[in-house]
């Protein structure tokens, strides 16, 4: 409420912004719009997803392994589309409306759900909602670099994604609450998600300004060829590394939800794993964006990557339900370290020209990670058990930190680095 509250006082003379040092800049009414966006957007997506690996092998009957298969082909399929977005957006100079596109699918989506018989339309729906995740993804990303100063640009992320966060666990709440008042009839749940997916329609609509955003003229962009990817220098394909190695470490929420269930979470509180993971999310983003603005890239990144670590050795604990919700808190900790960190170190690594398509090279690459990491997940779970899941994560994150330090010593070499 009060983010929401400071965001309608604004005004584009007095933007609003929260950083420490009066003398920043402030951060623009457009990533405010663009996180209040993100937030509803959210709502209505956990709300589904909070319940949507239950409903698949409580409901519908599926094994694990066809959980991680689905949601790997769906996020896959999301990174796929984000190349394209991205690269369209820089062609064409404006970003409102391929984000409105994909807001657009996003909403569109939600009804599918609560009709879905059978594992096949489930894929489709996740299918026709990751889809529009991917047109909206690397054109927004681009939109907050475009309208952000560089030395607020971690700040501006991490606002973008707090916001974004705070959907991420008052979603899965309202799961959680409609599951009381419909008696744990979850096709009913779904159809509710489809409210506050048209508010976040109607605020692309009303809310962003469709202007050129910042980029040169259409004709002074070539088209995207593989010699233009030369342009992209060594530093932003090294980030690209360290994100592929990320997501092979952190597969899909779907296992959290998963493993608490399998520990004796009740069926109607499942989506409380979500709540908890966003709201350390949601706390730690904003100042994990301020911790890399002041004091490099470095810290956060290894900091995340301790987390995530901890994580998964308390996942792969028999500690019971306090050892699964200390790794899910865990969990969410260092995506607040690291998410919106990786999305600002691909801005500052590519040329201003070739952003949304960096964004949707960067997107391309973790997404069709995240569907083997997500595979990979979901058979060692069948055939090894949970703790065997969570091991082969922390072993990614290893391999992720390894990477990291290879990137401190590439940097102190070359000018620009990552600080």
């Amino acid at each position: 409420m009060v983010l929401m509250t400071a965001y309608l006082c604004g005004s584009e003379g007095s933007r609003l912004a929260l950083p420490k040092n009066a003398d920043l800049p402030k951060i623009s009414r457009t990533v405010w719009t663009l996180g209040l966006v993100s937030m509803f957007m959210d709502i209505s997506s956990e709300i589904v997803h909070a319940l949507l690996p239950l409903f698949l092998t409580v409901t519908l009957g599926t094994s694990v392994a066809l959980v991680g298969v689905i949601d790997g082909i769906a996020e896959a399929t999301a990174s796929i589309s984000k190349v394209f977005s991205g690269y369209l957006s820089d062609r064409i100079g404006r970003r409102k409306p391929l984000i409105l596109l994909g807001y657009g699918l996003g909403a569109l989506s939600k009804p599918l759900f609560a009709l879905a018989a059978g594992p096949v339309p489930v894929l489709g729906a996740r299918l026709i909602d990751r889809i529009g995740k991917g047109l909206r993804g690397a054109p927004r990303d681009a939109l907050v670099a475009d309208v952000t100063p560089l030395e607020i640009r971690g700040r501006a992320y991490g606002l973008r994604q707090a916001l974004d966060t705070v959907g991420a666990f008052a979603g899965p709440l309202a799961a959680i609450g409609l599951m009381a008042i419909f008696s744990d009839d979850m096709r009913a749940v779904f159809w509710v998600a489809v409210i506050p997916g048209l508010i976040a329609v109607l605020l692309v609509i009303f809310g962003i300004e469709g202007h050129r955003d910042k980029l040169a003229p259409a004709d002074a962009r070539v088209p995207l060829r593989i010699a233009n990817l030369r342009k992209l220098e060594r530093g932003f394909w090294l980030v690209v590394c360290i994100g592929v190695m990320f997501t092979m470490a952190r597969f899909s929420e779907a296992f959290l939800i998963l493993k608490a269930n399998e520990d004796g979470l009740p069926l109607a509180l499942a989506p409380l794993v979500l709540v908890v993971m966003n709201v350390v999310y949601s706390l730690g983003a904003y100042p994990a964006g301020a911790f890399a603005d002041d004091g490099g890239a470095q810290r956060p990144l290894f900091y995340g990557l301790a987390c995530l670590v901890a994580a998964d050795m308390f996942l792969a604990s028999r500690l019971g339900m306090v050892g699964t919700f200390t790794g899910i808190a865990l969990w969410g900790g260092h995506m607040a370290l690291t998410q919106g960190l990786l999305a600002q170190l691909v801005a500052e690594r590519a040329p201003e020209a070739l952003r949304g398509s960096a964004f949707g090279i960067f997107n391309l690459a973790t997404g069709i990670t995240m569907l083997a990491a997500s595979v990979l997940a979901g058979v060692l779970w069948d055939h090894a058990g949970p703790s065997a899941t969570f091991i082969a994560g922390g072993g990614f994150a290893g391999l992720a930190a390894l990477l990291i330090w290879c990137r401190q010593i590439v940097s102190s070499r070359r000018r620009g680095g990552i600080r």
